[in-house]
């Protein structure tokens, strides 16, 4: 079963955040640079903390993932967005 998730970084070195972002790219859709909507099973969400704690500095850099529920329809309707829309979800994602 998937679950939807919001990721939210704040990563204090420029090469650090490049391979975050880059990470993230594989696993969800940018909202914003720092803030990734992500619809991943059990073992992916798993697989997604292991290779951020793999890149980041744990005492300098902070990774928050917000579990939003299990339904990626009604979860979208949920949330509110003031000025630019929100990207339309992304057909055929794939998570490496």
């Amino acid at each position: 079963m998937r679950r939807c998730y919001l990721v939210c970084y704040d990563i204090r070195n420029p090469k650090r955040l490049q391979k975050v972002h880059r990470i993230m790219k594989g696993y969800g859709e940018a909202w914003q640079f720092s803030v990734f909507f992500c619809t991943l099973k059990e073992i992916d969400i798993v697989r997604l903390e292991s290779a951020l704690e793999d890149e980041m500095n744990l005492k300098e850099d902070r990774v928050i993932i917000v579990d939003l529920g299990g339904n990626e329809d009604t979860v979208r309707k949920s949330i509110k967005s003031i000025g630019q829309k929100l990207p339309e979800p992304a057909s055929g994602v794939i998570v490496i």
